[in-house]
Parts: structure tokens; sequence; C-alpha cells
């Protein structure tokens, strides 16, 4: 069986490359996000630049998806929340759609059972309808319930997702259960959330130069420290998630109160 990632600086694992002490070494592993949440965008740019396919730049993340995964294991993050999938995306050509529901069925197959060795429990956030093929529904179940007593790092896949959906579906629910309008609160709103138990992004990180958050996790992120790069996903790797880390850390988070002094 393969070891998993060790934390700062720990002995490396067949199959994965540990970063080096330069990469880690100002990092303040006493303040490393408990929860990173990321906008993979850039692909379809990554494969212009390239004369590729967009298919082709979707393909290329994957190999920046599961460095990431290592990275944030590797500086002990507990949680790691990437859009895979938005609402919206259903507006693209078919041909890409089709594409990323194979990819991404495709994804958990190479990946998970190694996942399940590291330790990371795999759980998935967004609607489940009558767009998403039922063959991607069963994988998602099956990964899922493989990895459920994991313990070491929760990766959620936000697929389907919007986070105005997930809004209005938590309202829903309210209205489903006939809760009385005196007593929707935050904390009943939260309760009924995609997946309640996920803690609020600590950070959230968007590649490809673009300032927003594109309709991701917005009741989760009120409070989240905002981290803009450049970098194209494909090519984004631990070491850029270092650098974001490093950002965070650079910054004061108030949470809506004032600056001491």
């Amino acid at each position: 069986m393969a070891r998993a990632p060790q934390r700062n600086g720990g002995e490396g694992t067949p199959g994965w490359r540990r970063s080096d002490r330069g990469a880690l070494g100002d990092i303040d592993f006493e303040r490393v996000p408990n929860h990173v949440a990321a906008v993979m965008d850039g692909n379809g740019r990554w494969a212009k630049q390239r004369g590729l396919r967009r298919t082709d730049g979707h393909a290329a993340g994957e190999e920046a998806l599961f460095d990431v995964v290592e990275g944030a294991l590797e500086l002990g993050v507990r949680w790691l929340t990437v859009y895979a999938f938005s609402t919206e995306n259903w507006k693209r050509p078919v041909d890409e759609v089709k594409f990323l529901m194979g990819f991404n069925e495709g994804i958990l197959v190479r990946h998970r059972d190694q996942l399940h060795e590291w330790g990371v429990r795999i759980r998935f956030v967004g609607r489940r309808d009558w767009r998403v093929p039922r063959r991607v529904l069963r994988r998602m179940d099956e990964s899922s319930a493989l990895t459920a007593a994991n313990t070491r790092m929760t990766f959620t896949i936000a697929f389907n997702y919007g986070g105005r959906a997930e809004i209005v579906d938590a309202v829903r629910s309210l209205v489903a259960e006939g809760v009385a309008a005196e007593k929707i609160t935050e904390k009943a709103i939260r309760s009924r959330l995609y997946d309640p138990e996920m803690p609020d992004p600590d950070v959230v990180i968007r590649t490809s130069g673009e300032h927003r958050v594109s309709n991701f996790l917005l009741w989760e992120l009120a409070y989240s420290e905002l981290v803009f790069t450049d970098v194209l996903w494909p090519d984004f790797r631990r070491d850029h998630l270092f650098d974001a880390v490093r950002e965070y850390q650079g910054r004061e988070r108030r949470f809506g109160s004032i600056e001491d002094g």
C-alpha cells in the first residue's frame, strides 16, 4: 500500500513527488488553513494558447488537481473543495459537456483507490438531477461509500453545483418542512445546505487571472480570504498552492470586527 504524503517534510511516498524544504520553509504549520477551496479556471485558454481542443485543456487539468491534493495533504489541510462542474456549465457545447461527464467519471475510477489509501474522504456537493448521467452518480456514490470512514482530509467535489442553487434548495427544504418564518435563521439554512458538516473555507483560490467567485460557495465564503492568481489551472501545482497559503498567512482575518488599537 502506498503511504500518504507526509506533513512538513515527512518521508516520501512511492508514486508522488515530495516538495523540497525550500518550497515549504517559511510556511507556519500552526496556521495552515483548515479548509482550502479552489475555482479551477483556465483550461480552455490553456488549450487555445497551444492550438489544442478545449477538452485537451480539461484533461491537462487532472495532473494539476492531484498535485494540489498531494500538496494539501503535505500541508495538513483538513478540507479541500474544488469547483469541477457548475450549474451554468450545461450551457457549453454538447460535445464538451459530454466529455466532462465522462472525464469526471474517469477521474474517480483512476484515483479513488489511491485517495482511499491516503486516508482521504471523498464527498460531493451539487444537484443530483436528471441531467447528470446515472453512471456518474453511481461512481460518486461508490467513491463516497468507499472512503466514508477516512479522516485525514475531506476532498469535496462540487459537481452540478451553484451557490445560488444551494441556497434556493435549502430554502425549499425549509418550506417543504413547514418551518415558520420566524424560525428561519442562519443556523436553519446552514443545516440544510448540501453538506452541513463542511466548514466555511478559510481561503478560496481562483486561477487564470479572473477576479470573481462565479457562483461558488456563496453562503460559505462570507468571511473567506480570496486569493487570485494569473496561473492557468493546468499549470497550477502544489508550489502555487503553497504561495496561496503564504499570502493567506500574511493577512489579518477580522470577521467583521475592527482592527485592534
